[in-house]
């Protein structure tokens, strides 16, 4: 299923301004993230109208959302095309006083910064997003 399938049966949404990666600061209300996808994962998120993550697999113990489009897209183009063919980056925002509960990991160079939340605490960060989950890029092998 290709991005304009999936985003033409998107519900409605209000206007807002465009949020940016750069619009936020430390005193921000929500914490902008990206989490790659891949096309089930991503037709669950449809399913739930762009509120919610599906849970995790079982050998999938923490989700990760990552701090910038850029190492999402890099995700996305080494994993998630690699293993069904399409990858998907999405951005949402979640309440920041939820976040600050996690410590940013750093897992490579200085754009690969990651919260670890565990599997069992997503529903609780499902309960946190602000707004709706935003499909901003599609890759392809």
């Amino acid at each position: 299923e290709v991005l304009a399938d999936i985003l033409h049966r998107r519900p409605a949404e209000k206007a807002r301004p465009e949020l940016r990666w750069a619009d936020l600061s430390e005193e921000q209300t929500d914490a902008l993230e990206a989490v790659t996808a891949g096309p089930e994962e991503l037709e669950l998120v449809r399913a739930s109208g762009f509120k919610r993550w599906p849970p995790r697999l079982p050998e999938q113990p923490i989700f990760y959302p990552v701090t910038n489009e850029e190492y999402a897209i890099q995700i996305a183009r080494r994993w998630n095309v690699k293993d069904s063919g399409v990858g998907y980056v999405t951005r949402f925002r979640v309440r920041k006083n939820f976040m600050d509960h996690y410590p940013l990991e750093k897992v490579g160079g200085r754009e690969h910064m990651e919260w670890w939340i565990p599997a069992e605490e997503l529903e609780t960060l499902n309960d946190n997003i602000v707004g709706l989950i935003e499909v901003i890029g599609e890759y392809r092998s």
